[in-house]
């Protein structure tokens, strides 16, 4: 159910946006947070509507070195499962993603130390499981002597998206 869902839910949005009418999905539980109060309301609610929920991190909160909550991907996906076994929802109705996952905790070094710390953000999070992943290289990084431009994002954002593949690969293997 999970896997679909939020691609019917872009399916369904093109589709009223042409003039047609859905019936489907229009929307999703979401929380991008670390609060476990947060992630239980939102779980408690998204099970009331019998609707999957989204439960996102930042690169700020969690990545390899711990972010501020210090947790890594792994960690933070345990704790997200551990409140959804505790109000009894089901797993194969939580999406995990990551919102804003680059090289922002990052931004103070030079542009490649920056990037290689970020790929290894990335891969991490694909590889524990989280299947919503917004990529954003939208920032300078240490030696960029100006904002970087539409060409470099772009070069960064496909250094990541590689990254992710290779992540969510090894999730795969792993799963299997």
């Amino acid at each position: 159910m999970k896997q679909r869902y939020l691609s019917e839910i872009a399916r369904n949005w093109h589709t009223r946006q042409a003039g047609g009418q859905t019936d489907g999905a229009r929307g999703i539980m979401s929380a991008c947070t670390a609060s476990a109060l947060c992630i239980e309301a939102v779980l408690r609610e998204a099970l009331r509507r019998d609707a999957p929920a989204l439960i996102e991190a930042t690169a700020n909160q969690v990545n390899p070195d711990g972010g501020y909550t210090g947790m890594n991907a792994v960690r933070y996906r345990d704790f997200v499962h551990g409140i959804a076994e505790k109000v009894g929802f089901p797993r194969e109705a939580l999406i995990l993603g990551g919102d804003h996952i680059g090289p922002l905790p990052y931004k103070a070094l030079a542009g490649e130390a920056a990037m290689a710390k970020a790929e290894t953000l990335v891969y991490e999070y694909a590889a524990a499981g989280f299947s919503k992943l917004h990529l954003d290289t939208s920032m300078a990084l240490g030696d960029d002597a100006v904002h970087p431009s539409d060409e470099v994002i772009a070069e960064r954002a496909a250094r990541l998206a590689r990254a992710a593949s290779a992540g969510f690969a090894a999730w795969k293997r792993q799963a299997s």
